[in-house]
């Protein structure tokens, strides 16, 4: 239980445990079950606020209290990836530039652009809705399992994602993705959609990384989430079995 609390303090504001934990490699497999946890507060939250406003309304409301659970951890990290490899410098300097706490304005828009798309995909969701809230928050954290496994970790001597990328990840790492993907197995046919929008997404994302950095930081694991979470929302507000 250790990690897994050590998880929910790291990427969530959410105070358990009696102890404060630290335990890098340990809490990386639960970074999916932390998803579905916080998946599970929006989808009652949505449930509960839904019976006094509209749609969009509430799905406002869904975000702001999902970036309020997380303490906006991932949208830090949004900005300040955004700042650095959307400046065209090298790879140094990108770097640099992701390291200074100031936003920039690169770093604004694509904040402004995933809290936009979020909002717009969670209204537009007819059907399932209560359980992909649940699962794409899952699916999202999920995807950092990738970036720790995949890509080399860019800081050689600071920086708190050293802590998670310093050793090669086993692929069991992975054991907690099997939880939002059973889950979406409840939505019939459209569960490939979703699974397959995941798969994709992440690929994409890697690829993007590994050509344009060639490594991974602790702020590009948080946009990565970010990025996810937006897509896997927008995808999954059409309700169209027929794309399917």
């Amino acid at each position: 239980m250790k990690s897994l609390i050590a998880a929910i303090r790291f990427i969530t504001v959410l105070s358990v445990g009696k102890y404060r934990v630290f335990e890098p490699k340990g809490m990386i497999p639960y970074f999916p079950i932390v998803g579905i946890l916080l998946g599970g507060m929006v989808a009652a939250f949505d449930n509960v606020v839904g019976q006094m406003w509209s749609v969009p309304v509430v799905s406002l409301l869904d975000v702001i209290f999902l970036v309020f659970l997380t303490g906006a951890f991932h949208l830090d990290g949004l900005g300040d990836t955004a700042d650095g490899l959307l400046s065209h410098r090298s790879k140094e300097r990108a770097l640099a530039i992701m390291k200074d706490s100031r936003v920039g304005v690169m770093g604004l828009v694509a904040i402004v652009c995933a809290l936009s798309i979020k909002w717009a995909g969670i209204a537009g969701i007819e059907d399932h809705r209560s359980m992909l809230l649940v699962i794409i928050p899952a699916y999202a954290r999920g995807g950092m399992i990738a970036g720790i496994r995949f890509l080399e970790y860019g800081r050689a001597d600071s920086g708190i994602g050293r802590d998670f990328l310093g050793e090669r990840l086993k692929f069991t790492a992975f054991a907690g993705l099997l939880i939002p993907v059973f889950l979406s197995l409840l939505m019939g046919m459209k569960a490939l959609w979703l699974n397959g929008w995941f798969i994709v997404s992440t690929l994409a994302i890697l690829r993007y990384y590994r050509k344009r950095m060639g490594c991974v930081t602790g702020d590009m694991l948080g946009a990565m989430v970010e990025f996810l979470e937006s897509i896997l929302f927008l995808i999954s507000s059409t309700g169209r079995d027929s794309m399917i």
